[in-house]
């Protein structure tokens, strides 16, 4: 399976060869970094670790720094791991670049939203509004809270003011429109979660659809 990290440039619009606009979001992905391969004798699974991301030595803790001198790469400032299915494919220092991807290719792509703090249910849950006139004092209030004497208390789940934002969210199905080699940018169709310069994982698309 196709897996890389990267980070979110921005949004854009290209046209396509019929003149139609297309929405897009410009993703660098890569290129990243073979630090360390998992195997199935040593531990009980396949994988692969990889770094995305050039940092200074001087911003390295001591255990990380001596991760990146046994493997011989360049320090990185993140590290993740996919699971493979032969991690002998791969080969400390190898670089995987954008280049694998081909457009038309379906992506699964996870970021971590933009945190909005705490938020009303009006906003984090798109509750409609009270009454704004004839003395009305209900606005922008959640609403009844329990189901009378029984059960007389609050269900589980109920959709309150509360933190929003600032979790993972996967978007599955997203379509490559172009791939730039060269530049390791990606154009997918459409919005990514998370705000500019966040890190990103794109795979391939589990739950293919057209």
């Amino acid at each position: 399976m196709k897996r890389i990290l990267g980070r979110k440039i921005g949004m854009t619009q290209i046209f396509d060869e019929h003149g139609v606009v297309i929405p897009v979001t410009v993703v660098e992905a890569g290129p990243v970094e073979v630090v360390q391969k998992k195997t199935l004798e040593t531990d009980g699974y396949n994988s692969i670790q990889v770094g995305y991301g050039s940092v200074k030595e001087n911003r390295m803790n001591k255990p990380s720094k001596g991760h990146f001198d046994k493997a011989q790469v360049e320090y990185k400032k993140y590290l993740r791991e996919f699971k493979v299915e032969n991690s002998d494919e791969y080969e400390i220092g190898q670089e995987l670049k954008a280049d694998m991807f081909e457009s038309g290719d379906r992506v699964d792509i996870s970021g971590v939203s933009k945190g909005k703090g705490t938020q009303g249910p009006i906003k984090r849950h798109g509750y409609g509004r009270g009454p704004e006139t004839h003395g009305s004092k209900y606005h922008r209030a959640p609403g009844a809270m329990a189901a009378a004497a029984d059960p007389g208390r609050v269900l589980k789940g109920k959709k309150l003011a509360g933190h929003m934002g600032n979790v993972k969210v996967t978007i599955q199905n997203l379509e490559v429109v172009k791939v730039d080699a060269e530049k390791n940018l990606l154009l997918i169709k459409g919005a990514i979660p998370g705000p500019k310069g966040g890190l990103l994982t794109i795979k391939e698309s589990v739950k293919v659809s057209k």
